[in-house]
């Protein structure tokens, strides 16, 4: 199969679609792997170690779209993909469609099929393309979110972990997923006094077993709003598959946070857990509303883009080998991965996120 990976027009998105050793695995199994020009140089991936590799380099997206049958890459297509893309192409990347209605009809003008990173699943209904990304942005969410809390960027100027005879910054956490739980440690290690809420007994057990700064509660049986004025980094990380995110936190609770504290929410690709929150880029990331500082960055990972493209080409590598050979649709795990099929909606969970 001709396989290409396009350059990710998205502003400040360093990821590529697969790294050169993933290319030169494809290679070996007979497929022609195409790469557009400059691709993976965020990556620190130049165009050389592609081609000593057996990956054909062409100049454009045109020409990249233009002898490719699966496209791999990173986020979704925005108006240069989308001017490219036909109707017998296979699109392997993230989409997150349930918050994005206009993206889902543009795609199904142009007829194609589309299968989204974020809805494949495995045997136990988790979501293996998700995870490592997941992960990377919990972490970033705590990292940006102390240098966001720093008074020359507009924060409150607390230390999380407090210095000395200081009190520490306080971190709350929606949901202990891999983003949520990748927060809770990070923020427990750095110091702070961490308060995670999950539903989930399991995961709200093994949270509270890391740490003695970690206070792990449900939802359902303690308030989230009678924290919030006491907050100083707020983490937005609460993921309903394939639908938009829930809204846990009003725009009246906002309202009682402290002057300065900050709110990361990752959950945004999928429109957010914060009803305050709205989609940024790494351009301008920020804004401050109700004398909060906002961070609703849609790409996180984009920012390490080297840590980011080796995490998810180990995980989407195989995939791409089954998507290659006939029937992969009839696989249950692919199946439910397939957002968009002949240019028509084709998942339950899409549909409903956008009715």
């Amino acid at each position: 199969m001709k396989i290409g990976i396009p350059k990710e027009i998205k502003i400040l998105e360093g990821r590529v679609g697969l790294t050169p050793a993933a290319c030169a695995t494809l290679v070996d199994k007979g497929h022609e792997v195409f790469l557009q020009a400059g691709a993976g140089e965020l990556s620190g991936y130049p165009d050389a170690e592609y081609q000593q590799l057996g990956v054909k380099i062409v100049a454009s997206a045109e020409v990249l779209y233009g002898v490719a049958e699966l496209i791999v890459k990173v986020k979704e297509p925005l108006a240069g993909d989308l001017a490219c893309l036909r109707s017998d192409h296979l699109l392997f990347c993230y989409l997150h469609l349930a918050a994005n209605a206009e993206l889902a009809r543009q795609l199904c003008d142009v007829g194609l099929t589309a299968v989204a990173f974020e809805t494949v699943t495995d045997a136990q209904g988790r979501l293996p393309l998700l995870a490592p990304m997941s992960e990377i942005a919990g972490k970033l969410s705590i990292q940006i979110g102390t240098h966001l809390l720093h008074q020359p960027q507009g924060g409150r100027g607390v230390l999380l972990g407090g210095a000395g005879l200081s009190e520490p910054g306080r971190v709350v956490v929606l949901g202990a997923g891999h983003a949520g739980g990748a927060a809770v440690k990070l923020a427990s290690c750095s110091g702070a006094e961490v308060i995670v809420f999950e539903r989930n007994p399991q995961r709200l057990l093994e949270m509270a077993r890391l740490a003695d700064n970690i206070t792990a509660l449900n939802p359902d049986e303690y308030s989230v709003s009678d924290y919030l004025p006491q907050t100083d980094l707020l983490v937005g990380a609460v993921l309903l598959p394939g639908l938009h995110a829930p809204r846990i936190v009003s725009e009246d609770e906002v309202k009682t946070m402290p002057s300065g504290s900050v709110i990361v929410d990752i959950s945004v690709d999928q429109g957010g857990c914060i009803e305050t929150i709205r989609a940024t880029d790494y351009k301008h990331p920020t804004y401050r509303l109700h004398d909060v500082l906002h961070f609703g960055v849609t790409n996180m990972p984009g920012a390490v883009p080297r840590t980011a493209s080796q995490a998810l080409t180990a995980a989407i590598l195989p995939y791409i080998e089954r998507l290659t050979v006939a029937g992969w649709d009839q696989q249950a795990d692919l199946r439910d991965g397939i957002n968009i099929r002949a240019g028509k909606i084709d998942n339950p969970l899409i549909q409903q996120a956008l009715q």
